[in-house]
């Protein structure tokens, strides 16, 4: 049986799903509403909260970062960019406001600088490779050199690229997440059954990364045997930012980890009893039975 440790939980088969909340770029490079997030995170019951973190200037070429962009923090995509990115001060706010709260938080790191500044500053219990950097051999083995679990999306890839990505990261503490990448995602393209492809072809614990509009189908995928439901959270979906119209806002986040857990207790272990609390019904309405003797 495969998991994986994650901080103190276990993730993986036979584990409560591991239910994370991706703050991303959600906070508008306001720490104040960063911490608005974490908060309805944890009032939502959700296990941890994830952040984003790139060294702007290397993950965007010049050409990119000059590009006219109208955005709230200036005239161009690299007054954009540089606007949502936070620094040291805004995450040494972040470590502890979740050590306040007793709330998880790892990142998504784009480039090798980023974990270096995140390894150097902080303890986290794992890193998560967004699915646009799958292929990115070099930044896959900076990561496995922090010696943390590794949780990969899968959006945008193929098999083969999935089948190297884990060959050059192995399979110890590792986290595949099926993903389809686009914001919002169709849910004709979901594909949940593949959960159940990659579980049989990695044979390690399997989650889910979604960015479709509802719940159902996050639902749908815990209860395929998804370890991991993550989704990116907002207080209000019409905000500003590339990524609210995807994300789930603070009462869907409650319901969704609500009803996770209401599967998780209904599933059982598959073995057919009679209930102590149905056997009054029995006595009042059962009239005859042949196998027990009663008529």
């Amino acid at each position: 049986m495969k998991t994986v440790e994650i901080g103190n939980r276990l993730v993986g088969e036979g584990q409560p799903c591991f239910v994370v909340a991706e703050i991303g770029i959600n906070h508008n490079g306001d720490i104040n509403l960063a911490k608005k997030l974490i908060d309805a995170a944890g009032l939502a019951g959700c296990d941890a909260v994830k952040f984003q973190k790139r060294t702007v200037d290397v993950v965007y070429t010049p050409e990119d970062l000059a590009r006219p962009r109208e955005n709230p923090f200036g005239p161009t995509n690299g007054d954009l960019k540089h606007g949502l990115e936070f620094g040291k001060e805004a995450y040494d706010e972040i470590d502890a406001y979740c050590r306040d709260k007793g709330m998880m938080w790892y990142v998504s790191c784009w480039d090798e600088g980023a974990i270096d500044f995140i390894e150097e500053n902080y303890d986290m219990p794992c890193y998560k490779i967004a699915s646009a950097s799958i292929t990115d051999d070099q930044l896959l083995r900076h990561h496995r050199q922090t010696g943390k679990p590794i949780i990969i999306s899968t959006g945008m890839s193929t098999l083969e690229q999935i089948d190297h990505a884990v060959d050059v990261l192995g399979k110890d503490d590792l986290v595949i997440l099926h993903c389809t990448s686009t914001y919002p995602s169709k849910v004709e393209e979901l594909n949940l059954r593949g959960i159940d492809s990659l579980r049989q072809r990695y044979d390690v614990p399997i989650g889910y990364s979604g960015h479709e509009v509802g719940l159902a189908t996050s639902l749908a995928a815990a209860t395929l045997g998804a370890c991991m439901i993550e989704r990116h959270i907002t207080l209000d979906r019409a905000m500003w930012g590339s990524d609210q119209a995807a994300s789930v806002e603070p009462q869907g986040f409650s319901r969704l980890v609500k009803d996770i857990r209401a599967v998780e207790a209904a599933m059982g272990d598959g073995v057919k009893v009679v209930y102590d609390s149905e056997k009054p019904i029995i006595e009042k309405l059962r009239r005859v039975d042949t196998v027990n003797g009663r008529a």
